[in-house]
């Protein structure tokens, strides 16, 4: 059975991926698969009914898992008995800690407010396990994702079990009485130890490193440190994956033969360390892939030392087993980045040994991971690194070499001794400190960035075939007409969804959900020109240093540079801010650190707002045009001119009378863009254009009643009305008479419906909203 695991496995995701979408595809797939093994592998019926089972058995296991993915607790239930499952994070004011119902048995995920900076102290350093707590406190829904390629909490949520957020009013460890830890418990007790001592006796840089390292924590990191190690396609090195595991078991198995133990003795020993050890490090699907693994490598050395497990068999076991217990990790991007890795490498093996060289063979194997884990990269988050081969290159050793033992070396001394000797902790400082600056100046190269937008599945799947063909022709041998290939092939892998994306002969507008906000792309066909109007902000109060979070929500980086990225948007021709209003601008510093900028426009306005002065000193400080619009500005994008029509030159007055106010042909229908025009405004534009017809109107302040008059709308006769508002917002928008004006007129609202799309080709094009909940 050498290698047939292997067919096996692919077997059995088609089966979880038939149970839980594409069931048509799936199936079609599955039989053409089948037929290619019978085809081509020489299977015997016999063997193909095996298969056959095996897909109707991870079909079903998918399809129970789905069904039985769902919560029976009634949302009107107040009162819980809880025992607390994980670590507690704790993030500025804000506590959250995963928890299990005792009564109802569904886990929950918990939110409790910090009432003071002594209660946070408290609370950080207190271990939650090893109790049950009665608590008060209100189930509420996760939140969902608003708009096109967002992350969606509420999904991520539900695949781990958790369907509730409850939110509670008191400390949850008032109320509490102590019970017997099972040994699950004093695993995890023992992980929370760890975590705090490290914290408490080194610095903090040292302390993240080897939190991360050690128990696969790296909630102490600083949030703009693990976002440069992202950027630069080296974050898997902070999370514990198969090379560490394998680094510290072979350690650990060496050290007990060196000492005098038998490999007896040692393999048991490991058998059982080996759940313990994957439970302290955070249990993350590549801890779970590594030492699965080398579970099952040992249980047949020692229990039948007949059967010879290749690696490409032991990696296919561990996925079966694995997705079988819990189908729905196939959605984990950790999950599939882990395998798709591990596989290629194992696949590649025949290709290794023509690198003799330890830096030609890192090289190699830095790109054979790159490429199996490209369409993955570029699903979830839209982009990679070109310099992430260097980066891995020069990081991959002295993680593995210094970072890795160093840090469990210091660790081992400090609970030895109480105390690390002084010299290591200044030089892991320095070592440390060097490498998160070479990281962060590697993590600006913006031109080492391909943003392509996410593919969808057609594209997905070139990327796929791609890829096979460049491993084929590699482990082939690069021969010149070879070589040719391959050289080709690398070239339309990274350019062709550029290309796609350039080609695509749809436009769109789409108010994007940014909350209590505007923020509206227009998009023209064949990048024949990107205007984005305003980019939302959040707006920040000031508080406590203990309530600050240690990356405060912020719209422009989390929802509107994510959107952007996510359509393959890099560049922007015009950003228009139509005034200065934190809701509206607050966004435009995110978008300009990631977004290519050509042109700012701005109102002229004799006062600009501090934001606004901020705004002007940075695109100074790279290069990017600020024009000054009042009425009568204008351009023109192929049939479309867009035309300002307020505020006067140099105007002086409230902020919101001098919004930009435009109007434009986009796709066949006039549309009205006015940011925060109010009704003063909105009058002196239907006096001085009195033949003003609107086909689609953004309506102005969020639905606020200061703006959207009903002498306004009686005069240009919108068909169609856009409000981009907050859910809930404190303001009570959008108010009930500007919703009573626009009673003739569709209304589409991003706080019911998400993101509102506009879709067109050439004069013509179709409305939709991202959540499906027209409201008229």
């Amino acid at each position: 059975m050498n290698g047939k695991y292997f067919y096996f496995a692919i077997t059995a995701i088609l089966g979880v991926l038939t149970s839980l979408f594409f069931f048509l595809p799936s199936v079609l797939c599955s039989i053409i698969y089948f037929y290619l093994l019978y085809r081509y592998k020489r299977y015997t019926k016999l063997q193909l009914v095996l298969l056959t089972c095996l897909f109707l058995l991870f079909f079903i296991t998918g399809k129970h898992t789905i069904i039985n993915n769902k919560t029976n607790l009634p949302d009107s239930l107040t009162t819980f008995y809880l025992e607390y499952t994980e670590n507690t994070k704790l993030d500025g004011d804000l506590l959250q800690v995963r928890a299990i119902d005792l009564k109802n048995k569904e886990r929950l995920l918990i939110r409790y407010k910090i009432k003071s900076e002594e209660e946070k102290d408290t609370l950080k350093g207190t271990n939650f396990y090893g109790r049950v707590c009665y608590v008060k406190g209100v189930l509420t829904d996760p939140s969902i994702a608003k708009n096109p390629n967002a992350f969606n909490y509420r999904k991520y949520l539900a695949s781990k079990k958790v369907y509730y957020v409850l939110e509670i009013e008191n400390n949850p460890l008032n109320q509490c009485a102590e019970v017997k830890s099972t040994p699950l418990t004093l695993i995890k007790e023992v992980r929370f130890t760890g975590i705090h001592y490290l914290e408490k006796h080194f610095p903090p840089e040292i302390a993240s490193l080897s939190a991360a390292l050690i128990f696969g924590d790296r909630s102490m990191f600083d949030p703009e440190v693990l976002l440069n190690y992202q950027k630069t396609g080296i974050v898997h090195l902070l999370a514990i994956s198969g090379l560490h595991v394998s680094l510290l078991i072979g350690m650990v198995f060496y050290l007990g033969i060196r000492i005098g133990l038998t490999r007896q003795f040692m393999t048991n020993f490991l058998l059982i360390i080996l759940p313990i050890y994957a439970i302290l490090t955070g249990a993350s699907p590549s801890v779970i892939r590594a030492v699965l693994t080398l579970f099952l490598i040992l249980s047949i050395i020692k229990w039948n030392k007949q059967i010879k497990l290749s690696p490409i068999d032991a990696i296919s076991l561990t996925l079966m087993i694995y997705v079988f217990f819990s189908p729905l990790i196939i959605l984990d991007a950790g999950f599939q980045l882990s395998f798709s890795v591990s596989y290629a490498i194992i696949l590649s093996l025949r290709i290794l040994p023509r690198y003799q060289q330890i830096i030609t063979a890192m090289i190699a194997i830095s790109i054979i991971a790159q490429l199996a884990a490209l369409p993955i990269l570029l699903y979830h988050f839209f982009e990679i690194s070109f310099i992430s081969i260097a980066a891995n290159l020069l990081y991959i050793p002295l993680f593995s070499f210094l970072f890795l033992p160093g840090l469990y070396i210091l660790f081992l001394i400090q609970i030895v001794f109480g105390d690390s000797p002084s010299i290591l902790i200044a030089l892991f400082m320095k070592i440390i400190t060097l490498a998160n600056g070479i990281i962060d100046y590697l993590a600006d190269l913006s031109f080492a960035q391909l943003v392509t937008g996410r593919p969808n599945l057609m594209i997905f799947t070139i990327y796929v075939v791609i890829i096979f063909f460049i491993f084929l022709l590699w482990e082939a041998g690069f021969q010149q007409r070879r070589k040719q290939k391959a050289i080709y092939l690398a070239i339309a892998l990274v350019t062709f969804q550029t290309v796609f994306n350039w080609a695509n002969p749809f436009g769109e507008v789409t108010m994007i959900d940014v909350g209590q906000g505007d923020s509206i792309l227009i998009h023209y066909p064949f990048g024949k020109g990107t205007y984005l109007i305003d980019t939302g902000g959040t707006i920040q109060f000031e508080e406590e240093e203990w309530k600050k979070a240690a990356k405060p929500y912020e719209v422009g980086r989390d929802v509107v540079v994510p959107y952007l990225k996510g359509k393959g948007i890099t560049k922007i021709d015009k950003l228009i801010l139509t005034h200065g209003d934190t809701d509206h601008i607050g966004g435009t510093l995110a978008v300009l650190k990631d977004i290519k900028v050509k042109q700012i426009l701005m109102p002229s306005v004799a006062e600009p707002s501090k934001s606004e002065i901020n705004i002007i000193q940075e695109a100074n400080k790279r290069q990017i045009q600020v024009v000054k619009v009042a009425e009568g500005s204008q351009w023109k994008n192929g049939k479309s001119l867009f035309y300002v029509l307020s505020p006067e030159k140099n105007y002086q007055g409230e902020r919101n009378s001098g919004s930009i106010a435009i109007i434009a042909n986009i796709g066949g229908l006039n549309w009205f863009f006015g940011g925060d025009l109010d009704q003063e405004g909105e009058e002196k534009i239907i006096e001085k254009y009195p033949n003003l017809h609107i086909d689609v109107l953004k309506a102005g302040h969020h639905g606020s009643k200061t703006s959207t008059s009903e002498k306004f709308i009686n005069k240009i006769k919108p068909s169609i009305a856009l409000i981009s508002v907050g859910e809930r917002n404190r303001y009570g928008h959008p108010h009930n008479e500007v919703l009573e004006q626009l009673s003739n007129t569709t209304i589409y609202r991003t706080d019911n419906q998400g993101a509102i799309t506009y879709r067109f080709y050439k004069d013509s094009g179709t409305f939709s909203a991202y959540l499906h909940k027209i409201k008229q």
